[in-house]
């Protein structure tokens, strides 16, 4: 009588690996949920949603914490030694490319692209230049310093800079989310301050104060 067939290390595991797998992409992708909205945003011409995500900044560490958990549960599951079992058993079929090392691996180097998004976010935004085309009187040049809530990463900085310097009379932006404002440069005689929040509230981020220098 032919032994019954038992299932082999890779079918015993496959869901339960699976699941981690999913847990360490859905992390990896909070984690940086908060850089990428605002990316998304201005490719779908919806600037006003890129602040929707920025409540997940205080989880980002905790959420690279848990990615890093998570995958490596994975990776400790499909490389651990298997159990000898004695038994004149049928071979089973070779597992399916999602239960493979390959696959694995594939989703660990994204879960990483993932995490290091923040960092290299910015050279996805246009880069968009003031419009000033002739020196401005001097008389008319003046400095405001607008304080902004929601930014979290180096492409906020460059989404609120690219929005401000599409207004007329720009002649410098200087964003800082480490510092959450923006130093606009602007010649008074093209534009005024009013305007320039309305640039900075279209991002989807807030502005909480304004002060002339």
């Amino acid at each position: 009588m032919r032994s019954q067939e038992l299932p082999s290390k890779d079918n015993q595991e496959a869901p339960a690996t699976k699941a981690w797998v999913g847990a360490g992409l859905l992390a990896a992708l909070g984690a940086s949920l908060c850089c990428i909205t605002p990316l998304l945003a201005i490719m779908a011409g919806t600037s006003g949603m890129a602040a929707s995500f920025s409540w997940l900044e205080p989880l980002r560490p905790y959420l690279i914490g848990v990615t890093g958990i998570v995958l490596g549960f994975a990776w400790y599951q499909k490389l651990k030694p298997a159990r000898n079992i004695d038994c004149d058993c049928e071979t089973n079929p070779k597992p399916n490319f999602m239960q493979s090392k390959a696959f694995l691996s594939l989703v660990t180097v994204f879960a990483a692209v993932m995490l290091a998004f923040p960092s290299y976010a910015h050279v996805f935004y246009p880069q968009a230049q003031a419009q000033q085309q002739v020196a401005p009187n001097k008389a008319n040049v003046q400095t405001v310093e607008i304080k902004i809530k929601g930014m979290t990463c180096a492409g906020c900085e460059a989404h609120v800079n690219s929005e401000v310097n599409k207004l007329a009379g720009i002649l410098k932006v200087e964003t800082s989310y480490a510092n959450a404002n923006t130093l606009v440069q602007y010649d008074k005689s093209r534009t005024d301050v009013k305007q320039i929040e309305k640039a900075v509230s279209a991002t989807g981020y807030k502005v909480t104060e304004t002060k002339k220098k």
